[in-house]
């Protein structure tokens, strides 16, 4: 176990293999269907979450992992050797996950653990993650990689397109005849982050449009800067995604190993089978 262990919950995006292979430890955010308890890349995944979805023609609940998680996963890599935690979660705007964080740090008085509130999702919250994990392995101090990660938010982008306004309907978010209606006439919402949250930017007509919106949303963000990492996300929807990848590395450079990854049940639930999108870390 490496001196600083890195853990951050499964809204990161990030998936058991990329963080296994980074030694980052992941506490699951919940997802409930009635009294049963699934936990987001434990027993469930995006598949499984929306055959069940369509099978039963209800969202489940989300819920932050509890403190007792937190302090069992402190406890844990503790134990194997750790002298400090840097812990990274999802933006506080949009869980409890920090503050079930910073209840559980409180059971180890004395001991270093810094929590920290990305303020933003998926896997821009995996990239500071994984920035942890790279400056840990460097030698940087508990101080440094948390000023480090604290002025990466101005610095990551992430823009998403949903596929149907179904599950924004079924979570009460937009109402049903609207949602039908936007069905009808093919509309893709764009998202994007904002203000630590996700958040309706604007919506398109059709597959093809929104697809080339993306796409000019992602290089006016990057303008001249240089993207030092990319993640290309997606809901059940591999071969969009694929189309995405093809048409950004078209329009603009980023790097050759970029990271391919489900959104995670934690949030996509929120915005349903068949979304794609991508997260940028730019250049200072």
């Amino acid at each position: 176990m490496p001196k600083i262990a890195v853990i951050a919950d499964t809204d990161c995006s990030l998936s058991n293999e990329l963080a296994a292979r980074n030694d980052i430890t992941l506490v699951p955010i919940l997802i409930n269907f009635g009294d049963e308890s699934f936990a987001s890349g434990v027993n469930i995944d995006d598949k499984a979450l929306f055959d069940r979805i369509d099978k039963e023609g209800a969202l489940p609940k989300t819920a932050a992992p509890s403190p007792a998680a937190f302090s069992k996963a402190f406890k844990n890599v503790f134990d194997t050797g750790a002298v400090g935690i840097v812990c990274v979660c999802v933006s506080s705007e949009i869980s409890a996950t920090y503050a079930a964080a910073l209840t559980a740090q409180k059971e180890f008085p004395g001991r270093e653990i810094r929590v920290i509130d990305s303020r933003v999702v998926s896997m821009a919250q995996g990239f500071m993650a994984l920035e942890a994990r790279r400056m840990a392995n460097g030698g940087a101090s508990l101080d440094q990689i948390e000023a480090k990660l604290k002025g990466m938010e101005s610095r990551l982008v992430l823009f998403a397109s949903l596929s149907t306004l179904k599950y924004l309907a079924m979570g009460g978010r937009v109402g049903k005849f609207s949602a039908s209606m936007g069905n009808m006439l093919h509309i893709r919402p764009i998202l994007t982050m904002k203000e630590g949250k996700l958040d309706l930017l604007e919506k398109v007509r059709t597959r093809k449009a929104a697809m080339s919106r993306l796409v000019e949303l992602l290089a006016g963000s990057v303008d001249s800067r240089k993207v030092e990492q990319a993640a290309f996300i997606h809901v059940a929807a591999e071969e969009d995604l694929a189309e995405l990848e093809q048409a950004v590395r078209a329009r603009f450079t980023v790097p050759t190993e970029a990271v391919h990854t489900g959104f995670s049940p934690g949030l996509s639930v929120h915005t349903g089978a068949g979304t794609i999108g991508a997260v940028l870390l730019l250049g200072q």
